[in-house]
């Protein structure tokens, strides 16, 4: 962070530094713009000192009385009354420093018979009401964007909030599919069954402690998948042709955890019917410098139709996870063929970066 930065974070964090930074600004500015008519800085400077507590006490009593009990809360009404009273107080507190010091100190000559002069004082208000108005400005920014920054992180909260729950949705999920298999098997008493408990324990491993982060390596997903595939392999035998391919560097690559399960899930819940002489599934992913591309596809009888909204809550929470993560940083397509069902999915991986 450079020197400029540090300074311009420090005075907006210090209020007390802040505003003693706003008022020597605002009395220099003056001295300077007065000052340069006469070439008396010195005297312009003790002229904008003596009216700096009249200006002062106005703007601290618009800024911390009427904006947060009035102006904030839509009292107007009693708003214009107290604006108005004040002004006046503050225009006549004004025009009496000017009067019976500024006057006889530096201007003798604008000394007239009345200290309280109703237009003199107008005047006195609207010269006070530049630096309140300045400030009342900032204010009211400073509010707006307080706001901004709250309203993004209950935004941000709600967001990781849904995420969160969508993942303990999907974990026990496909929990409970991966232990439907291994029941399975150890029904035929299969010599799969050790084997695939501890492959079951390494994915359970995965989900617990490796795949709590925003984003995982592409790597330990694909590592991942490939065990619950071989679960599936084991579990079914011969009776299913698995094809799967991974082309293109998957290092130092990252993406959402789990976002690609739920696809493959589907296909082998779906994928597999007994109707069918030979079920088969296709894995094909590839990766580019910008993209991952996913495309899944599975048999399926003619008398399946996979609706949507009879996909299971795996799907169905995927999707709504792509629209939080990548909003318009990804495409899915599915087709829902008579033989065959199909799934196209592209994500942007610079999102990811």
């Amino acid at each position: 962070m450079g020197k400029i930065e540090m300074i311009v974070k420090y005075l907006f964090q210090s209020r007390v530094v802040s505003h003693i930074f706003f008022w020597g600004s605002y009395i220099l500015f003056y001295t300077l713009l007065w000052g340069s008519y006469d070439d008396d800085y010195v005297g312009s400077f003790a002229i904008q000192l003596m009216f700096v507590p009249v200006k002062m006490l106005l703007t601290y009593y618009t800024l911390y009385i009427l904006l947060p009990k009035y102006i904030l809360k839509g009292r107007w009404l009693p708003f214009v009354f107290l604006l108005i009273a004040s002004a006046f107080t503050g225009g006549a507190l004004y025009r009496l420093i000017a009067y019976y010091i500024e006057y006889p100190l530096y201007f003798p000559q604008y000394i007239d018979g009345d200290p309280l002069n109703f237009y003199k004082i107008i005047k006195g208000i609207m010269d006070i009401y530049i630096v309140v108005f300045l400030a009342l400005v900032i204010k009211l920014l400073k509010y707006w964007y307080v706001n901004q920054q709250d309203k993004q992180i209950l935004a941000h909260e709600k967001l990781e909030a849904e995420l969160k729950f969508l993942k303990t949705q999907i974990n026990p999920h496909f929990l409970f599919n991966t232990l439907n298999n291994l029941y399975a098997l150890t029904l035929k008493k299969s010599d799969y069954a050790p084997e695939v408990v501890l492959k079951l324990s390494e994915l359970i491993n995965y989900m617990l402690y490796e795949c709590n982060a925003h984003k995982v390596l592409l790597d330990n997903e694909l590592n991942f998948i490939k065990n619950y595939i071989e679960i599936e392999r084991m579990r079914h035998g011969d009776d299913l042709d698995i094809k799967a391919m991974i082309n293109g560097d998957s290092a130092n690559v990252y993406i959402a955890p789990m976002i690609l399960l739920p696809f493959i899930e589907n296909s082998f819940k779906h994928g597999i019917n007994e109707e069918l002489n030979k079920s088969w599934i296709d894995f094909d992913l590839t990766v580019t410098d910008e993209q991952l591309v996913l495309k899944l596809a599975n048999s399926k009888s003619e008398t399946q139709h996979l609706i949507e909204s009879n996909q299971g809550i795996g799907l169905t929470n995927v999707k709504r996870r792509l629209d939080l993560l990548y909003k318009k940083g990804y495409s899915l397509e599915i087709h829902d063929e008579q033989r065959s069902y199909t799934v196209s999915l592209s994500i942007n991986l610079n999102l990811e970066k």
